[in-house]
């Protein structure tokens, strides 16, 4: 494991209270952050750089220069607020706060852990103001901050940053023109225009055109900056606030990645052959130590310049290597045990068997047209995109826009095929998935990082109530696989079988382990595959993740001498009654294993089909289910599951309690 250093606090303060030109004084600062956001994210194993490095220098000028929060505090009505709509760029906001002790060190330490720092902006953390992550609805929560301070007599601007990609929302524009009518003129809005989105220019993901003349369309005040610029940066925040009875755009042309050569647009994409490298997750240790070691070169040349003495890094001790958790407090598990709870994941993509499906199915059926909102790479679409460039349509970050095209599609011949993260697509699309169920066409939605893992991302990006929101629909059916085989046989149903609009959930991950169907397998309507025999109580699950729990908690109770039968049932919403009754007979216990929160999901399919049974199968039985209760934890794999008692060491003991009880 590669060393990770940080930039301790007391160094900040050294830079902060040399008496050295200011503008020299925020460049290194801005380096230094990015160093350590660079530290934190490698840590982390996951985080957004490009971006947090984008807009580094405004985020550094805002909090050291500009706003008035560490003069009045962050509890002061009267405070200057500050927060990021797009969101991606928290692990450097996390490391500015740090840089003024605003945050302890160990909550650096911890991103995207249990009980640290959520991976996009949420509100338990001190001093974040907003959450975000779902972009586009950052200017419209700013308008309310800074009608509230108005309404209320209270001093202090609000700032809300954007991406430029996220520009491709509709709700920005319904918030220009509030704005203006409502003639919010303490609400400045700076726009981090680096040109590049998750991984591609975005003029080749959905051109904004000329957006300096759009927002003077609207009637706002508009300047343009160079956002590494601080003597620009500082003209333009000054210049804003002598703006009376209209809110103000600052475009700032930033560039993707500053501050490290080869993660810079445009070199990066030169590197990454047309695509970005370093939207998301944590550089390898190669290019970290690289990375790092140029920005502490840089760092300790301009301390030299600034006639301070180098740099002091302080080692960050490697995280802890947690043992497995006990099935039974105080009761030692079994080494064979033990290495199952340790097991690594595996190479297994369900979401890519689904894509090569695609490709595969569109060669004989010309009709297939595929959407995506600006994750091609995520969903596992890419391949589609250069195999049927005709057929592969990019709506960029605009979600209800891509789905009402769909329904016009669909009510013209073709059956569209409609990509995104389950979280945006089923929630923020609602109203356009149901308008197009109505008109009683088919399409198929891909539903990709469904459920609670990955958690290092936070609730923004964890869909547990798309399930739900589907099976609301008169005329949708909804599926999860379970491994890749099973991801080509959905697939194949989807287009050639189902009558109706169908939603497929994916993992965006790999599997904990590959999923091992019965070798006759065949997908079957309604009806599931028994994966284990046991004969005191019998689980259902869905999907990879929690199928390897169930798995995992049928292989722990298989030692204590409880056996228990775990069902795959990919049919969330339409399984078949005959099936089930006889499924379920010999067991007096039965669970589901749900991947999504309480309500509306796959028991209460299960519940009502048993309830009007005319066998009342009910009488004889209990039926428990397990769930993501509350808000969705943000941590690892292990530690989510854990937190939510669904790991299979926690679900052990549930199933024990229940049949003691």
């Amino acid at each position: 494991m590669v060393a990770i250093k940080l930039i301790p606090a007391e160094e900040f303060q050294r830079v902060r209270e040399s008496n050295v030109d200011k503008y020299k004084k925020l460049a290194v600062l801005a380096d230094m952050n990015r160093a350590n956001t660079l530290a934190e994210v490698k840590r982390a194993g996951s985080g957004h750089l490009g971006s947090s490095f984008s807009a580094m220098d405004i985020v550094t000028w805002l909090y050291h220069e500009e706003m008035n929060i560490l003069k009045v505090g962050f509890e002061s009505p009267d405070r200057d607020i500050y927060f990021s709509s797009k969101g991606h760029d928290v692990p450097g906001l996390y490391a500015t706060m740090y840089s003024l002790d605003a945050l302890p060190e160990e909550k650096i330490l911890s991103l995207r852990r249990l009980g640290g720092l959520d991976g996009h902006p949420d509100l338990n953390i001190p001093g974040i103001e907003a959450n975000s992550g779902s972009l586009g609805m950052g200017i419209s929560k700013g308008r309310g901050m800074a009608w509230a301070k108005k309404h209320f007599g209270n001093g202090g601007r609000v700032y809300v940053l954007t991406g430029d990609g996220e520009w491709q929302e509709g709700q920005n524009y319904e918030a220009l023109q509030s704005a203006v009518q409502q003639k919010i003129d303490n609400l400045t809005v700076i726009v981090d225009d680096n040109k590049v989105q998750s991984d591609k220019l975005v003029d080749e993901i959905m051109s904004l055109g000329d957006i300096e003349a759009k927002y003077r369309a609207f009637d706002w005040h508009v300047q343009r900056i160079d956002g590494h610029d601080y003597r620009q940066i500082e003209k333009a925040l000054d210049e804003v606030k002598k703006v009376t009875g209209k809110p103000q755009i600052i475009i700032a042309d930033t560039i993707k990645g500053r501050g490290i050569s080869f993660m810079e647009h445009p070199i990066a994409l030169e590197i990454g052959k047309g695509l970005y490298p370093w939207h998301s997750g944590a550089p390898d240790d190669e290019s970290f130590e690289k990375g790092y070691s140029e920005l502490i070169e840089r760092i300790n040349g301009s301390f030299s310049d600034l006639g301070l003495t180098p740099l002091k890094l302080k080692d960050i001790a490697p995280e802890e290597k947690r043992p497995p958790a006990s099935m039974l407090a105080g009761e030692p598990l079994s080494q064979a045990a033990q290495e199952k709870l340790s097991a690594k994941v595996t190479d297994e993509f369900v979401a890519r068997a689904y894509g090569q499906a695609l490709v595969d199915i569109a060669a004989r059926r010309k009709d297939i047209v595929v959407l995506d909102a600006d994750l091609s790479s995520d969903c596992k679409v890419r391949d589609f995109e250069y195999a049927y460039p005709e057929r592969f349509i990019e709506n960029g970050i605009a979600e209800q826009d891509m789905v009402s095209m769909a329904g016009g599609l669909a009510r013209n011949g073709l059956l569209p095929v409609v990509n995104s993260f389950a979280s945006f697509l089923a929630s923020r699309a609602n109203e356009q998935i149901y308008n197009n169920a109505s008109e009683k066409s088919k399409i198929i939605y891909a539903l990709h990082y469904a459920g609670l893992i990955p958690a290092g991302p936070g609730k923004s990006h964890q869909s547990l109530r798309d399930i739900s929101l589907f099976a609301s629909l008169p005329n949708c059916i909804i599926l999860q696989p379970c491994n890749a085989e099973e991801s080509r046989m959905v697939v194949e149903y989807a287009v050639e079988d189902a009558q109706e609009n169908v939603a497929l959930r994916f993992i965006i991950g790999p599997s904990p382990r590959k999923i091992q169907l019965p070798g006759d397998y065949k997908l079957s309507f309604g009806k599931g595959v028994a994966l284990t025999n046991g004969n005191d109580a019998i689980m259902f699950a869905y999907g990879p993740v929690m199928l390897h729990e169930a798995l995992l908690t049928s292989e722990l109770l298989a030692e204590r001498g409880f056996g228990l039968k775990v069902v795959n049932l990919p049919w969330l919403n339409r399984v078949d009654a005959k099936w089930l009754e006889e499924t379920i007979q010999p067991y007096e216990l039965v669970f589901v294993l749900e991947d999504h929160h309480p309500s509306g999901a796959l028991t209460d399919h299960i519940l009502e089909l048993l309830a009007a049974s005319r066998n009342k199968p009910l009488a004889k039985r209990r039926l428990l289910r397990f769930a993501v209760e509350g808000w969705p934890a943000c941590g690892t794999p292990q530690e989510a599951l854990k937190y939510h008692r669904l790991d299979g060491a926690s679900l052990a003991e549930r199933v024990l309690e229940a049949g003691d009880a």
